[in-house]
């Protein structure tokens, strides 16, 4: 006797969003096996009837979904629930003409965008910001390009690099970023500490660096980038490759090569400018939608020139430099690079992991590690020709976790906490007294933040976030300059050993830091909007503000840091108001910044040492303020031709001595004619008028010093800023289609057209040397 197989079995199932658990209605259900459709109810259920014993599979889909497919072993009358991703953005990310994505809700925010960066794919990190209105850079000559936001840098700046927080010793001017441009997909810049997940200490801003996006799809591309110079007669290439799988696994490997020789002002060589740099990054994981995990690991190696001329042996060498109009030392151009030179070399390893849990949020973990070697040579003789003066080493391990509830539509919560030990040894077989010493440091942070969409006009966020910090360190110091600063009575406690001439110091230090923010984003019309923000920023004093205590050979100054320096606090409100039409928009930024305790570095006299006379440079605090605004438009006058301006002004105030702050950048304004031409090959050419003026808001730091060999007293003029200056650049490029996958991308640009001589204020090698003379570039781009 033979059984018929039973067919009487029933499915009944709901679909729901995974955040909040609301039904997803007009769901569609595709039956494999059966081959046959249905969708879910008002409710987000269906029902399935007469099925057979066996397996049953499922394919579910909505508008705006993420199509997931279920298998189901049918032994009985059966109930499921199947939760759906509802908010799935991929769509618009991948479109060409997509609105990118913010960091932030209410933060004064910029992205730079994969079109612009690529233009600076042989440049700087500092070089690139500077499209940005409001960010300019502080640089020790061309290739040594700090980022300034409203005129704070250094270490009052956050630089991210795929969700890792840059640890590289970021507290001299002459420090620039080890990071290459060419490993990201774009770049946000938030003036101000918008950002409380990132740190509380942002006083100036956050740069956020982002990778390529990954999508679950089977894809293989990749691009290359090969583009060469005049000025300098330097290259660079820059190659990457991304595969993915649908599966959700991906690999990345992206590497970058750059070379230049000495660059050259309009009148001569920099003799000793030139640049080698070696990148190289790998990632890889596996991303779903429920998990996720990464690992990634980057690699940079920078070795740079600095300007012979800059090397002076005393005060001397700085008066005749800065009445000349040459630099002292002019040579044919080379590709060698001697001291004074510094050898950069910094290692990223990063573990990421994240889970999402249904009806309630994702949680993210993290772990990296980081490893800073920077090695400064000066010019020396004898035994000690080839031996760095400055020899650090910095490791930095962090643990972060974040917490992201979004299981309401209407409002999100992130919780975090982070983990940070760090070790920074100080060679001290280098043969001069350390600068900076061996100290270990510990950070513990937590934050909370809040975002509420009141409605579809208005957007509310804020945020709490606590710091401590504590540095441990161990410092030899001489016992004359102990007593010299009065620290025998203020940190008598902190002597671990007596030497006669010198002291070890125990010294140890922590701080308490609260930071917060609050902001109104808030949508007038269809046209504009306005934006409103308030930060208050903590930042404890760095290393170097504490225990600077020597000559430093790349400055060639004496740095003095103080143990009595504390927090500096800030407290910056922000607005800005955005019109945009088809054919013009407009973006206006306001800020003032008020800090207390404001840290700045500050010559205050001379110093014999046994290599002669050198200015003597303090930490100190002040109260400040800076405030300012940063505007930026574009107009299309036709489909071709359109006009992009930018200008920005910021004021620095020194409010307890009332005088002007140091190192602020002059306004500046810049405005660009392009003609794009769709049908000629994507083809668009631009000329930009670049506009300096002259600082005419500056403290005047100047001093008298004896110079021995005229038996007279001279002014060493240090603080007079150089004349304005105007330049125009000029960039052009093609895209050539190659077949439907691959294209070939062409530009050439020329910067400083006319070749014109200047000297920028905020260019720590303006007393020694013009600026750079004409650069032309050709620019190869090819898209696999």
């Amino acid at each position: 006797m033979t059984l018929a197989q039973e067919c009487g079995y029933t499915f009944l199932g709901e679909v729901k969003d995974f955040h909040d658990n609301t039904p997803i209605v007009g769901a569609t259900i595709f039956m494999q096996n059966l081959n046959k459709y249905t969708t879910t109810d008002v409710d987000g259920k269906f029902k399935i009837e007469n099925l057979c014993k066996g397996e049953l599979t499922l394919v579910i889909s909505h508008i705006g979904c993420e199509t997931k497919t279920i298998v189901f072993d049918i032994t009985g009358d059966l109930f499921k629930s199947i939760a759906l991703e509802h908010h799935i953005e991929e769509l618009d990310e991948v479109s060409l003409k997509a609105k990118e994505k913010k960091t932030t809700a209410t933060a004064q925010e910029t992205v730079i965008k994969e079109d612009i960066l690529r233009q600076y794919s042989s440049f700087s990190l500092g070089d690139a910001l500077k499209e940005v209105p409001g960010v300019s850079s502080i640089n020790t000559g061309n290739a040594i390009v700090k980022p300034m936001i409203n005129g704070l840098h250094s270490s009052r700046l956050l630089i991210l690099n795929n969700n890792v927080r840059l640890q590289d010793q970021e507290w001299g001017i002459e420090h620039a970023p080890n990071i290459d441009i060419n490993s990201a997909n774009n770049i946000s810049v938030i003036k101000g500490s918008g950002a409380l997940a990132f740190g509380g200490d942002a006083v100036g801003g956050v740069i956020v660096l982002n990778p390529t996006r990954v999508f679950r799809i089977d894809t293989l591309y990749g691009k290359t980038i090969v583009s060469g110079q005049t000025n300098g007669r330097g290259y660079s290439i820059s190659s990457s490759l991304h595969k993915g799988f649908s599966s959700g696994w991906y690999a990345n490997v992206q590497g970058t090569l750059k070379q230049n020789g000495d660059f050259r002002a309009p009148d001569y060589y920099l003799t000793n400018t030139g640049l080698k740099s070696n990148s190289f990054s790998v990632s890889g994981g596996r991303k779903n939608f429920e998990s996720g995990f990464e690992v990634f690991y980057s690699y940079v190696d920078n070795e740079i020139g600095i300007l012979r001329s800059s090397h002076i042996g005393n005060v001397n060498d700085l008066v005749n430099a800065i009445n000349s109009q040459q630099p002292a030392v002019i040579e044919d151009f080379s590709y060698d690079i001697n001291a004074p030179r510094q050898d950069v070399t910094h290692h990223l390893v990063k573990a990421s992991y994240y889970k999402r849990f249904k009806n309630f949020g994702k949680l993210s973990l993290q772990y990296d590690y980081q490893n800073n070697h920077r090695l400064e040579f000066d010019i020396r003789v004898g035994d000690d020709r080839n031996k760095a003066a400055l020899d650090l080493n910095l490791q930095t391990h962090t643990l972060m976790a974040d917490l992201n509830l979004d299981a309401s539509a209407d409002r999100k919560i992130n919780i975090g906490v982070l983990g940070r030990y760090q070790d920074n040894f100080a060679n001290p077989d280098t043969g001069v007294r350390r600068l900076i010493p061996d100290y270990e440091k510990f950070d513990f942070g937590t934050y909370v933040t809040m975002e509420w969409n009141l409605n579809d006009n208005t957007t509310l966020d804020a945020g709490l976030r606590y710091d401590y910090n504590k540095i441990d360190a161990k410092k030899f110091y001489r016992t004359s300059r102990w007593e010299e600063r009065g620290y025998d009575v203020d940190f008598s406690d902190i002597i671990i050993e007596d030497l006669g001439t010198q002291l070890l110091t125990n010294p140890i230090f922590t701080y308490h830091n609260i930071s917060a923010s609050a902001g109104i984003n808030y949508q007038i019309n269809d046209k504009s909007s306005i934006i409103g923000n308030y930060a208050l920023s903590s930042r404890p004093p760095n290393p170097s503000e504490l225990f600077s205590d020597g000559l430093h050979h790349s400055a060639a100054r004496i740095e003095l840091g103080d143990l009595r320096l504390d927090q500096e606090i800030s407290n910056r409100i922000a607005a800005t108001y955005s019109y945009s039409q088809s054919n013009f928009n407009v973006l206006v930024d306001v800020f003032y910044n008020h800090i207390n305790d404001f840290m700045y570095l500050r010559p205050t006299g001379i110093e014999q040492t046994i290599r002669g006379a050198f200015p003597v440079w303090e930490y100190q605090q002040t109260n400040a303020a800076l405030y300012g605004i940063d505007i930026s438009s574009n107009f299309r006058f036709t489909d071709h031709l359109e006009w992009q301006h930018t200008s920005s002004y910021t004021k620095g105030n020194d409010i307890s001595e009332g005088i002007d702050l140091i190192d602020i950048p002059a306004f500046n304004t810049n405005n660009t004619i392009t003609f794009k031409k769709t049908e000629w090959k994507n083809f668009k050419a631009s000329l930009k008028s670049e506009w300096v003026f002259e600082q005419t808001e500056y403290p005047d730091f100047n001093f008298e010093t004896f110079i021995a060999s005229s038996q007279e007293n001279v002014l060493v003029d240090i603080s007079t800023p150089p004349d304005a200056f105007h330049l125009l650049h000029f960039y052009s490029e093609v895209t050539l289609p190659l077949n439907n996958n691959n294209n070939l991308n062409i530009a050439l640009s020329v910067n400083n057209i006319f070749d014109t001589s200047y000297r920028a204020y905020l260019n720590r090698l303006r007393y020694f040397a013009d600026d750079l003379g004409r650069n032309i570039m050709l620019q190869i781009q090819l898209n696999y």
